[in-house]
């Protein structure tokens, strides 16, 4: 089973900036800081439960962007490949000099995603493709309603990712040894009420620390293109996030099963 290979993972990620690499854009500027929770929990031979919390922060930290919230089931189907599901919730909350909603409060977000993921090896690196389909409601708040949900927008999403770890120390990774590690992960909208195909684009990079075999922490600095779905209103330009930071994420897979 193949997902893609590099050269050509490389010419979608490319190719999926083609759409605004010609149009003239409204740029919003922000730092982040991304504090990320992550664990994968065998519960038995071939069956995990997957939990995610992440604590997204603009300004690097002092003002809120998003709380993210996540549990899922994976199932390994053969030796290389990974198929799971679950659901997310979201919270976001204005941010930005042209937040994405204009009623000042939070909005809530409900997901269901399924995933495939492809394991591999070369040379030394560890790679690993996952594409992942979403089914996505948002609520669509009213000005002066406060948080109160009026109706629910939605969206399908289709997500690829390419992501690699490299060893510092040695063949592989072992406890208590430093690793390079990064991604990159594209996002594109179809389907009904969606206006615009791109969505965003993830780059990060950074270094890792392989604490425990069960158990490591990583820093990586983090690029993020966004694509808003709806225009700038008085100049009618597309608004594009370009949002720069870093990710912290611990990593911790306690055992839950024999």
């Amino acid at each position: 089973m193949h997902f893609l290979g590099p050269g050509a993972a490389a010419l979608f990620f490319l190719g999926s900036f083609a759409a605004f690499g010609q149009t003239q854009r409204i740029p919003d500027r922000n730092n982040i800081g991304w504090y990320v929770y992550e664990g994968d929990h065998p519960l038995s031979k071939r069956w995990t439960l997957h939990t995610e919390y992440q604590w997204r922060r603009t300004h690097f930290l002092t003002r809120p962007q998003q709380q993210l919230a996540r549990l899922g089931a994976a199932y390994q189907l053969r030796p290389r490949v990974q198929v799971a599901a679950g659901y997310t919730n979201l919270i976001t909350r204005p941010y930005g000099d042209f937040p994405t909603a204009d009623t000042g409060v939070p909005f809530p977000e409900h997901r269901l995603y399924q995933d495939v993921q492809l394991s591999d090896t070369l040379g030394r690196v560890v790679l690993e493709q996952r594409g992942r389909l979403e089914q996505r409601w948002q609520g669509q708040l009213e000005e002066g309603q406060g948080r109160r949900v009026q109706r629910w927008e939605y969206q399908n999403r289709i997500r690829y990712q390419l992501s690699a770890v490299l060893p510092l120390q040695g063949p592989r990774l072992d406890a208590r040894e430093w690793y390079l590690t990064g991604f990159d992960e594209v996002f594109l909208s179809f389907g009904r009420n969606v206006g615009k195909v791109f969505n965003q684009n993830r780059l990060a990079g950074g270094v890792g620390y392989q604490v425990q075999d069960n158990f490591r922490l990583e820093l990586l600095y983090l690029n993020q293109i966004t694509q808003h779905a709806d225009d700038e209103p008085v100049s009618g330009l597309p608004v594009f996030e370009f949002n720069q930071g870093f990710r912290l994420g611990v990593n911790y897979n306690l055992t839950l099963g024999k």
